[in-house]
């Protein structure tokens, strides 16, 4: 399956040596944007600019990675957003993608929770369980 990645980084010098690094370890469509479109599928990589572009608050923040600079402003408005993938700009790109692949994890899964998970059985399918049929079993205390 290939994943789709759409950077939205500023600095080009950056974004090519993150492009790189994510067509080296697998099978990556990755996109340059100048702001990511939330609609479509896949990893957001973005910038402190083009975070500030996205609405908020951010749709499916667990696919967002942040790259900043280490500054608490920046770290707060991160979490605010809700991202969980915050990535330094000192950070070698290697660091990057495997934020990048973790969030391409979290991705997956939360495609297949709202599929049905494990079992493609639908939610309303289920079996009802109703309180007259669980019977307590009597509780049996040890006294000496």
């Amino acid at each position: 399956m290939i994943n789709t990645v759409q950077l939205a980084l500023a600095d080009p010098v950056y974004a090519a040596a993150v492009r790189d690094a994510l067509t080296r370890s697998g099978p990556w469509h990755v996109v340059t944007v100048q702001q990511p479109d939330t609609r479509q599928r896949g990893v957001l990589v973005l910038d402190e600019d083009a975070l500030a572009h996205m609405p908020m608050p951010v749709p499916d923040p667990e696919r967002v990675v942040l790259v900043t600079r280490k500054d608490p402003q920046h770290f707060s408005v991160a979490w605010d957003a809700g991202i969980v993938s915050v990535v330094s700009v000192d950070d070698p790109p290697n660091t990057v993608l495997l934020a990048i692949m973790a969030a391409a994890l979290r991705v997956s899964k939360t495609q297949a929770a709202t599929v049905g998970g494990i079992s493609p059985t639908a939610p309303g399918n289920l079996a009802p369980i109703s309180p007259e049929e669980q019977q307590p079993s009597p509780k049996r205390f040890k006294t000496e």
